[in-house]
């Protein structure tokens, strides 16, 4: 993230191609270009992961909103010496990078399978069972291992889109007997204020229009990628991880029009 605002390092990736920016059609851009970039992504970045017990090679590009990086650049610019832990703190508050995560072959293929996956803490690290997002998560990289395709990790989008801290008190909410729903609503929140725009920028780039098989029960997912221009040549169910400690969450979800 630091290299954001080192001039030497910056133009040491743009010359190599690691740091490019794209505009809202997923073209890539000068970063003067008129229209405003829209996204700044970097990579590849070689990353070898283990998946089922075997090691594959994935390529990792973190990319992030030229909005926010805006923000921080322009602070950076008033930074003194001295303040070095303001400046960092503000970088950690105001950047939110996002990663994708794909098979060496993505760009190839015609039809990819691609999971967009919303960030869930509790599930994806500490292995919770009120929902099924890290079983999710593990079933999209055991799809993409076999077959080729992505990941698009969306690291803003905890609790659909409220945060880590506020979605810790809609477990209190729900442990009293409202629906994770009900519970965001409970704190003035929406229900559901996820956007998977900067997702459908990235894949543009990288697919130049080629469709997608995105691996999803959620209809919101589908309708935003499209509206963004990402076609998607189909639409696989991405159902697992249901148990008792979660029946209620996925009736909820359910309920909702997600196809489970």
């Amino acid at each position: 993230m630091f290299s954001y605002v080192d001039p030497k390092i910056r133009k040491r990736l743009e010359k190599s191609d690691k740091l490019i920016f794209l505009n809202q059609d997923g073209e890539q851009v000068d970063e003067n270009y008129a229209g405003a970039p829209v996204i700044s992504l970097m990579g590849p970045i070689p990353m070898p992961v283990t998946v089922k017990g075997g090691e594959i090679l994935l390529h990792w590009y973190p990319f992030v909103r030229r909005v926010e990086l805006r923000q921080v650049l322009d602070t950076a610019n008033q930074v003194q010496d001295g303040h070095k832990e303001a400046f960092r703190f503000l970088i950690q508050e105001h950047m939110s990078v996002n990663s994708l995560l794909a098979t060496p072959n993505f760009a190839q293929l015609e039809a990819p399978l691609v999971r967009i996956h919303s960030c869930c803490m509790t599930g994806d690290v500490f292995g919770s069972m009120r929902c099924e997002c890290g079983p999710q998560l593990e079933m999209a990289f055991d799809a993409i291992a076999m077959d080729g395709g992505a990941v698009v990790y969306m690291s803003s989008h905890e609790g659909r889109g409220i945060g880590l801290w506020a979605k810790a008190v809609t477990y209190l909410l729900q442990d009293e007997g409202q629906d994770t729903y009900q519970a965001n609503v409970s704190l003035g929140l929406p229900e559901d204020s996820r956007d998977f725009s900067d997702a459908a920028v990235v894949l543009k780039y990288m697919l130049k229009g080629k469709p997608i098989r995105l691996m999803s029960n959620n209809p919101l997912k589908f309708e935003q990628l499209q509206q963004a221009g990402q076609p998607i040549q189909e639409e696989i169910r991405h159902v697992t991880g249901i148990s008792k400690h979660n029946e209620r969450y996925m009736h909820s979800k359910k309920e909702k029009g997600h196809k489970i």
